[in-house]
């Protein structure tokens, strides 16, 4: 994850390139449309280097344990949310809709990540889209962007509000297309992004907040306050997640308090999370 810490601008075209290359063993460079509406550089003026979206950093608990409320849970350290697993190619869509939330800042920099993804939970690539609520220096960012991890994120131009009504999907589709897409009805704009690539595992897929990582020296950024996020019909595959056994991760510190709180989710894939604590 420290790929993502400041290094010059050669320095992260040779590496990107690269990246493509490593993205589950042998995955094939991956072949983007960028619309103009899309930048590579991440909106707002916090951490340099800094991205959203990755895999999935475990704490202790182990990969997925069952908890007092009979549900699988897992701990990490930057996601929270629910994921559904199984065997390599199990998984070929995921989708769900949130309100945007409202960064309160305080001072600072501080960040949140809301996305769905296909992968990242028991592998070394994730497929996803979403949105963020940051804080820099104390001032609110709000945007959009994709990714297929390990390659870096793509950003999206258009406006982004706390208030808004978000929508997104990863959808795998033929031998090696993927198709992401990231709505915001609100502002009314639609941004729909077809990747041919191949060799991801496709063994999860999941609905998530997470706290991004890293500071230089491999630590996890501190969590932005975005209050509370509600996600509703969550789904994989084309059926609510809430009917799939899904696993309930919760996000906690070094110390092993939560840094936010995870819902349990309805039949229809609802669910929520709270913010607690920045770190």
């Amino acid at each position: 994850m420290l790929r993502r810490w400041s290094i010059p601008l050669a320095t992260v075209v040779i590496a990107v390139g690269s990246l493509l290359g490593l993205a589950a063993g042998n995955a094939s460079a991956a072949t983007v449309h960028h619309p103009s509406t899309t930048t590579t550089v991440r909106p707002g003026g916090a951490i340099h280097g800094f991205a959203p979206g990755g895999i999935m950093l475990r704490s202790g608990g182990g990969a997925g344990t069952v908890g007092r409320n009979g549900r699988f849970q897992a701990y990490s350290t930057n996601w929270s949310g629910y994921a559904v697993t199984g065997a390599n190619g199990a998984f070929t869509s995921v989708s769900a809709s949130w309100t945007q939330p409202t960064a309160t800042c305080r001072r600072g920099n501080q960040y949140a990540a809301f996305w769905v993804g296909l992968d990242g939970y028991s592998s070394n690539s994730v497929e996803q889209t979403g949105t963020d609520s940051d804080c820099s220096g104390g001032t609110p960012d709000y945007y959009g962007w994709y990714e297929m991890y390990p390659a870096y994120p793509v950003y999206y131009t258009n406006t982004v509000k706390p208030g808004d009504a978000m929508s997104a999907s990863v959808t795998f589709s033929g031998t090696d297309t993927y198709t992401l897409v990231l709505t915001d009805s609100t502002q009314g704009w639609t941004q729909t992004q077809t990747i041919n690539e191949s060799g991801f595992a496709r063994s999860s897929a999941e609905v998530i907040t997470e706290a991004p990582c890293c500071t230089a020296s491999g630590g996890i950024l501190p969590l932005a306050d975005f209050g509370t996020i509600h996600y509703t019909v969550s789904s994989a595959n084309g059926t609510s997640m809430g009917t799939q056994s899904p696993t309930q991760i919760i996000m906690i510190d070094n110390s092993g308090r939560q840094k936010d709180s995870t819902s349990s989710m309805s039949s229809s894939g609802a669910f929520s999370n709270t913010w607690i604590r920045s770190s």
